[in-house]
């Protein structure tokens, strides 16, 4: 199974997740951090840490529960780390760019796949890291398949713990 279908179906776990009940075996919230969150996953004895969290103001403003999120996960038995993803909650436009800003940094996702969106090089998520570590806040513009734009403006405060505790527990476990 490939890398990016394998992350796929971990983030399509979390995500039913966080709309249903999972045993604590399976999924342990580590800590929450201001706005973010540290969570670590024991699927088939693989481990997956990440930090995540929720927009706090979403554009136009979510009337169908729209369910967003940013991602950065570490995958040690793949050998992954770092790896920034997002979802905004539908399919993405094939058409349209989907990009992070953080003041005057961008940062564009390369890959879109069953709601969720990546960046394929490692360097690239480095310096978003880097980036998000000194900003207050990121904002994820993408289009749904009728071409409409959404904007997810997530808050960075409480990122740099969760990115280091996710981090942390990806390499002492």
């Amino acid at each position: 199974m490939s890398i990016i279908n394998r992350t796929i179906i971990f983030f399509l776990g979390v995500f039913i997740f966080l709309t249903t009940f999972v045993s604590a075996e399976e999924l342990k919230k580590i800590g929450k951090f201001k706005d973010w969150e540290t969570l670590v996953l024991i699927e088939n004895n693989e481990l997956t840490c990440f930090a995540q969290t929720k927009p706090i103001l979403q554009s136009p403003k979510s009337s169908n529960g729209r369910e967003a999120r940013l991602f950065v996960s570490f995958r040690p038995n793949d050998k992954v780390a770092d790896e920034i993803s997002t979802t905004s909650g539908y399919e993405f436009n094939s058409q349209n760019s989907i990009l992070a800003t953080s003041g005057k940094k961008k940062y564009k996702f390369d890959i879109a796949q069953d709601g969720f969106a990546w960046i394929l090089s490692n360097k690239v998520e480095k310096k978003m890291i880097k980036t998000m570590k000194k900003g207050s806040r990121i904002m994820v513009t993408a289009y749904n398949k009728s071409g409409s734009q959404t904007i997810d403006h997530y808050s960075l405060l409480g990122f740099t713990k969760a990115y280091n505790i996710a981090k942390k527990s990806c390499t002492q476990l």
